[in-house]
């Protein structure tokens, strides 16, 4: 396991209230599972920092290392890791991630 990246990631999670380490941008997500979330973020109009794993292949498996959770994208609140695609969306449906933000005083605009 790469230190550097390590401490990298948890600097990111860190001074961020809410990341998104993803397959693309928010802008341009460069798969179906990155866009599914950014989408469920941008609805629920939270701000956010993405990060594009694609950029290296350390910040690639990095991430994965970091969370021992194989799969990207990964969801982080207030250095939280909150899940992946599957249980980001299924806390929307059921009010949980508006609720996770209500607690941690993030603001929904």
């Amino acid at each position: 396991m790469d230190k550097n990246i390590q401490n990298d990631i948890k600097n990111i999670v860190d001074q961020n209230d809410v990341v998104l380490f993803m397959k693309g941008t928010k802008e341009q997500p460069q798969c179906g599972f990155s866009n599914a979330v950014v989408n469920t973020l941008s609805f629920m109009n939270v701000e956010y920092k993405d990060v594009n794993v694609l950029e290296t292949d350390e910040l690639r498996e990095g991430i994965k290392e970091f969370t021992d959770w194989p799969t990207i994208p990964q969801l982080y609140v207030k250095g939280e890791f909150i899940g992946g695609c599957d249980i980001v969306l299924e806390m929307h449906k059921n009010g949980e991630l508006e609720e996770v933000f209500k607690s941690k005083n993030i603001t929904l605009s």
